[in-house]
């Protein structure tokens, strides 16, 4: 569970820099990957001294440091992916590399799903916001006859452009992943 608190702490401090600011700084994600790679290593210290039984330490949120390393490499490199081919901030790729570092690659990578679906359904809401429901059906629907009767994808105009330009907040996206894949609020 202090991994837990920790973590949240740290997703609830970039939640607020990056709606407010449009910033995840390092001074966040940094420290936070640091912070559970030393739990999770005095974890592993413990256990291999016999000190403590990994049992004890599972509900303190403890994961092994092996997890943890190859949770931070496997979501910082996925995200790092999307960094290149999708433009995300690299702020996003390291918040999300710290995530995969304090719940270990499968949880990582369940919270990185997560937060993909909320920050797509936040686009979503965003664009209707923005553009209303029914012009941009309209705008949908014209761009598929345009792309049928020319035989290929009609492309949108620069003001189309501008307006799906709209800022993506993915840390409180995976603030809301994190609860989800730590609390079990959707079973598996």
């Amino acid at each position: 569970m202090v991994a837990t608190v920790l973590l949240l702490a740290l997703l609830l401090t970039a939640t607020v820099t990056d709606v407010s600011r449009r910033r995840i700084y390092n001074a966040t994600t940094y420290p936070g990957m640091a912070a559970a790679l030393g739990l999770n290593a005095a974890g592993s210290a413990a256990v291999g001294l016999d000190w403590v039984r990994p049992e004890t330490l599972a509900p303190l949120g403890w994961i092994s440091l092996a997890e943890s390393l190859f949770g931070l490499l496997a979501c910082g490199a996925i995200m790092l992916v999307c960094f290149v081919l999708f433009q995300v901030g690299g702020g996003d790729v390291k918040l999300l590399a710290m995530v995969g570092a304090f719940v270990g690659p499968q949880r990582g990578l369940e919270a990185m799903l997560w937060t993909f679906i909320a920050g797509g359904c936040l686009a979503i809401i965003v664009l209707l916001w923005r553009i209303g429901p029914l012009d941009l059906m309209r705008r949908v629907l014209r761009h598929v006859l345009a792309t049928l009767r020319v035989g290929r994808i009609s492309r949108p105009t620069d003001e189309e452009r501008a307006q799906l330009r709209a800022p993506l907040f993915l840390a409180p996206c995976a603030l809301a992943a994190a609860v989800i894949v730590q609390f079990g609020l959707i079973p598996s």
